[in-house]
């Protein structure tokens, strides 16, 4: 049961601290998730941010429905979902009970332009990374540059950017059959 608790009490602070959606969620989950709990490792991480994009939804939400699943199955996903938005929830009915056109205020204005500039800080720390995670090979590198350029340049589909490159991923990473690669991959292992 405490084990419970814990999920649910750490998603409520990550829901308490995370401004900016789902990529600005990254240091606060590298923090919370992986350095303090050690439920997860930034590899995971970044497999779930992948899966969460292609599933419909707040990428945060998934992201934490797929921590919590790990740690404890299904209670597990409901939980960390639950107390991952609650606070968002909250702060919201709050603002919207006491403050009609909150927006018009400028304190509320300069607060949120002091938000966003954090969070771009955040997201470009994100960035960074994504960067030194995803590229490890000269494969990566490849398919990276050819999904920037026919975003950037024909501004194509992200749907079809993303089954691009997972079909490409499947091709160049998958597993050679034994003996197909003509390498010998199977001696010195007692054959």
């Amino acid at each position: 049961m405490k084990d419970y608790f814990d999920l649910l009490f750490t998603f409520m602070k990550m829901g308490c601290l995370t401004f900016g959606g789902g990529y600005a969620m990254i240091p606060v989950v590298e923090r919370e998730l992986i350095n303090k709990k050690g439920w997860t490792t930034m590899d995971e991480v970044m497999d779930y941010y992948t899966i969460a994009q292609v599933t419909p939804g707040i990428i945060a939400v998934n992201v934490s429905t797929f921590v919590g699943y790990k740690r404890k199955g299904v209670p597990g996903g409901i939980l960390t979902t639950l107390g991952f938005v609650f606070p968002g929830i909250l702060f919201i009915s709050i603002i919207a009970l006491f403050l009609t056109n909150f927006s018009d205020i400028p304190a509320v204005q300069h607060a949120f332009a002091g938000i966003r500039v954090a969070v771009g800080a955040l997201i470009l720390d994100t960035v960074i990374k994504l960067f030194k995670g995803v590229f490890k090979d000269r494969k990566a590198i490849v398919i990276f540059i050819l999904a920037f350029c026919l975003s950037a340049a024909l501004n194509a589909s992200p749907v079809l950017l993303i089954a691009a490159a997972g079909l490409a991923g499947f091709f160049l990473y998958r597993p050679k059959a034994a003996g197909a690669s003509g390498k010998g991959e199977n001696r010195g292992k007692g054959e």
